[in-house]
């Protein structure tokens, strides 16, 4: 999250919008004051009008003036919200108040609610992609990143979230540990066992990206998390239920042992489902704890998804087959 001052891009000069403003002002008066200016910028796509201490209170698009007749007054055709935007609002706000109100074009005010400048959506489309570039990287776990950067600064950035990795892949392994007679006694438990957990990760990682990106878009929020919640577990329960009958059915012809399908079918279900409330849970708490969801998300889920499937995978095996 950047803040960016909006004044150093190109602006419509003020005494554009002051002009506008006059009472009485008629589009053609107005059209005959911007062809006698000599200090417009090369592209702008709307009028903005201001009151006598220079705030925006309207705007008119740049065709509607252009298709009105010189006698209609300037007011008559003005949409009165000019939706202002802060100087140093914060750069992905910005991009979504465009987004949001299909804007063309923008006023920019300072603290004091005074118009300051102007910016466009070609300056917009910039910020989107950089914001997106960023959200990849850190659901990858790179930060900022460039291929310019040197081999120790690559080496490391990437250090401290595989350190990370490390201690959450630690973890998984104590609850692999705690079942190690089990797993001696069958050895096509450690051959099953990364099945349920690659799977469980997969699942997390598809629902965490969704919830991520809903998050930062605010298409997520309090309002309607409840609904994608349960929506998010149904479906790891349907897709835990259709993955258990076909994990099942191929342990049963691998090793022979119905069984033993129904344990790695039932610790799928589980694990699914699980993987489908933590990829969508986690970055939730996250972003409620006022952190980067973006940046933490991956690790967690991943270790709950791996915990949990090893976890259910073992127990269920420790009980239903010794």
């Amino acid at each position: 999250m950047r803040k960016l001052n909006w004044c150093s891009v190109p602006v419509i000069v003020l005494a554009l919008a002051i002009a506008t403003a006059a009472c009485g002002r008629t589009v053609g008066e107005t059209i005959d004051f911007l062809r006698a200016s000599d200090d417009l910028p090369d592209d702008f796509y709307d009028l903005f009008i201001v009151d006598p201490v220079h705030r925006p209170v309207g705007s008119v698009p740049l065709s509607r003036a252009m298709r009105a007749k010189r006698p209609v007054k300037i007011e008559d055709i003005t949409d009165p919200d000019a939706h202002a935007l802060a100087a140093v609002e914060d750069q992905e706000e910005v991009a979504r108040a465009f987004e949001r109100y299909d804007l063309i074009s923008a006023p920019v005010v300072d603290a004091d609610g005074r118009m300051v400048g102007v910016i466009t959506v070609d300056d917009v489309v910039e910020v989107m992609a950089e914001e997106a570039e960023e959200d990849i990287h850190r659901l990858g776990g790179v930060g900022d990143e460039s291929i310019t950067d040197t081999v120790l600064r690559t080496t490391r950035g990437r250090f401290i979230w595989l350190l990370v990795n490390l201690g959450t892949a630690v973890l998984a392994s104590t609850v692999i540990a705690q079942f190690d007679a089990t797993i001696e006694q069958m050895v096509a438990l450690a051959v099953l066992m990364p099945i349920v957990a690659s799977m469980g990760g997969n699942a997390g990682t598809q629902t965490m990206t969704v919830a991520v990106r809903a998050l930062a878009t605010r298409d997520l929020g309090a309002i309607n998390a409840a609904r994608v919640i349960s929506r998010e577990a149904l479906v790891g329960l349907l897709n835990g239920l259709l993955f258990a009958l076909i994990i099942g059915f191929i342990t049963y012809l691998w090793f022979g042992s119905d069984a033993l399908g129904f344990v790695i079918g039932a610790a799928m279900v589980i694990n699914l489902l699980v993987a489908a409330l933590s990829g969508i849970l986690i970055p939730l708490a996250l972003e409620a704890m006022d952190i980067d969801p973006a940046i933490a998300s991956s690790v967690f889920v991943t270790t709950v998804t791996d915990v949990v499937g090893f976890f259910a995978f073992l127990g269920l095996a420790a009980l239903w087959l010794f």
